[in-house]
């Protein structure tokens, strides 16, 4: 099958982000974390740690260590990630090259991991959302979870406790500590960025009043929904099921909805990683 061309706007646009992102996360080390001894995960906290006993520059690590990756993340994952991956890895080491000599933004070591950790998480996500990796264990991840029984988490999350564990072993326990905290704020901001702040929600509801609850929802929330026939596998009964989509900051307003409707029904909701097409849009209540 022939590789499909970006366009040129799309191209652009990625670019600009990506760059964007590896800045960030340039920043969130250099200026947060690293001049307080705290480091991050992954390929980035082996580097750190690297450059720390060695007194070799942070960015020639990052870029060394991630190269491999590059060429597996080519072959596994398509070029377009691969290429992406190689220019914010070189973007975050020149970054890192660059803002050394600067001084810590500050001395508190806790202001420096929460803020140092949501700076870099900000970067890491919106590289990740652009189509691009700054981190090679991922790909490692993915590869090792294809010959084991571990999930791709559980394999990340193995390698950064043993690169987290290592820290206090060069730079103190408490440290390694501080590190955690770091990569967990981290974890959640990249999160946040990739899912965005109005992470959607899937909703199931299984109700004799079907229709007026749909209802309701449309006039009071603004959302559409659809209806579905189902059969309860005890009873043999015919059933509607309301499904809809809505936000994160919708979901208190719809369980009351429900429960004023019909206390009774049944009401599943489920996290949505990613919303397209449809009628999503929300319509103008009334």
């Amino acid at each position: 099958m022939v590789h499909k061309k970006l366009p040129k706007k799309q191209v652009v646009q990625r670019t600009l982000s990506i760059t964007v992102g590896a800045v960030l996360m340039a920043i969130g080390l250099e200026i947060f974390l690293v001049p307080n001894k705290v480091i991050d995960g992954g390929v980035v906290g082996i580097s750190i740690i690297l450059s720390h006993l060695t007194g070799w520059k942070l960015g020639a690590f990052i870029f060394i260590f991630n190269l491999p990756f590059f060429f597996i993340g080519y072959k596994q994952i398509g070029k377009t990630f691969a290429l992406s991956t190689l220019y914010g890895i070189a973007i975050l080491s020149i970054g890192t090259t660059l803002l050394h000599p600067v001084p810590g933004l500050t001395e508190d070591v806790l202001l420096a991991t929460v803020f140092g950790g949501i700076v870099l998480g900000i970067g890491v996500g919106i590289v990740i959302r652009y189509g691009g990796s700054l981190d090679g264990t991922e790909i490692l991840a993915i590869l090792i979870n294809n010959k084991t029984p571990f999930s791709v988490g559980e394999i990340i999350m193995f390698f950064n406790l043993f690169i987290l564990g290592s820290a206090g072993f060069v730079f103190g326990w408490d440290r390694a500590m501080y590190s955690l905290i770091a990569y967990f704020i981290a974890f959640k901001t990249i999160d946040i960025v990739i899912e965005g702040v109005e992470q959607s929600k899937s909703v199931w509801i299984i109700s004799d009043k079907h229709t007026e609850i749909g209802e309701t929802i449309l006039a009071r929330l603004g959302r559409g929904v659809t209806y579905f026939k189902g059969e309860g596998a005890y009873t043999g009964d015919e059933k509607k099921v309301i499904f809809c989509v809505i936000t994160r900051l919708e979901e208190a307003k719809l369980k009351s909805i429900v429960e004023e409707m019909d206390p009774a029904a049944f009401l599943a909701v489920a996290d949505i990683a990613e919303v397209r097409g449809g009628r999503f849009k929300k319509r103008g209540i009334h």
